[in-house]
């Protein structure tokens, strides 16, 4: 569908598998690039064709290992432009440090900071990523930010899945506005679930606020970590009275025991996107279903390499 003066893809080595069905709904051959390792565990970079001028992308998710995988996202930006690449755009499906983006006590880091001033300095033109924990990371660059959302993608797969619009849940109150996005797309009711965080990745639910009595509800995130909040949200919606729930979360960290939380909780589905790939994690629970984001972020890279508007991919 798109071969003239098409742009360059690159991938490192955190989430091949999409940067592949980017590059096949572009139409275009993957990057030549050589991404490795040296004997001692650095990273290795050799660039295996002509970029000088190009509109260079280079898909990378900074997933677990995020500190490697953010140092491969920096040496390949850093091989394209002293290659004379014209633009170059790191697509990033999960921001990692994202959740760290002000400070929440004395003496802590502002660490989605520190990875913005590292990328602007290895040479980014532009950002992509997808659904970022917290909109104002865009506000750390002094540079144009695509704020993609998988909000088409995951409304398409609501709209299949349920006969009447589902009650939209937020796990917790900073989610509001995403879940009210939703549910206004669906014509739905909104609820919220009243949360208290005692510390890191340890939640305990309290309330519901809205009505879920009967209904079929779906808890909707950015992320599932460990998935307590998750379970924990699920459990307090099934003695509310929802007769079903469901979790869509756009990013699958799970990490510690999430996938074993996952399965023996009440919920009957937990849906993600491939912005963070499964590997080892599939088929370990079954519970979980996967959606592709790789036509989404294949067509925010044309129009961008087009000069196209891509705020009207969400009009």
């Amino acid at each position: 569908m798109y071969q003239a003066d098409a742009p360059l893809i690159f991938s490192g080595n955190s989430n091949r598998q999409l940067t592949e069905a980017i590059a096949s709904y572009l139409n275009t051959p993957l990057g030549k690039a050589k991404v490795g390792k040296f004997s001692d565990g650095e990273t290795m970079v050799e660039l295996g064709e002509n970029v000088r001028g190009k509109d260079t992308f280079v898909v990378q998710s900074t997933c677990h290992p995020v500190n490697h995988h953010i140092m491969e996202l920096l040496i390949i930006m850093d091989a394209l432009r002293r290659a004379s690449a014209d633009q170059i755009v790191p697509v990033i499906p999960y921001y990692g440090y994202g959740r760290q983006d002000r400070k929440v006590a004395p003496r802590t880091p502002i660490t989605s900071k520190l990875v913005a001033d590292m990328l602007m300095s290895a040479g980014a033109t532009r950002v992509v990523a997808i659904d970022l924990h917290a909109g104002q990371i865009q506000g750390f660059f002094n540079l144009p930010f695509d704020h993609l959302y998988a909000a088409p993608v995951m409304l398409e797969d609501m709209k299949t899945r349920f006969e009447t619009p589902p009650v939209i849940v937020s796990p917790d109150a900073g989610g509001t506005e995403r879940a009210r996005a939703y549910s206004k797309r669906l014509k739905s009711n909104l609820a919220i679930i009243d949360k208290r965080r005692s510390a890191p990745n340890v939640s305990e639910v309290m309330h519901v606020i809205g009505d879920v009595k009967d209904q079929e509800a779906v808890i909707l995130d950015d992320m599932v970590d460990t998935a307590g909040t998750l379970t924990q949200g699920a459990e307090v919606l099934k003695k509310f009275g929802a007769k079903r729930v469901v979790a869509y979360c756009v990013h699958p960290v799970l990490s510690g025991p999430a996938l074993e939380r996952i399965e023996n909780s009440a919920l009957e589905e937990l849906v993600v996107t491939n912005t963070i790939p499964m590997g080892n994690n599939k088929g370990k629970c079954k519970k979980i279903r996967s959606l592709s984001v790789a036509p989404l972020l294949g067509e925010a890279i044309r129009r961008i390499h087009m000069r196209d508007s891509v705020t009207s991919l969400f009009v």
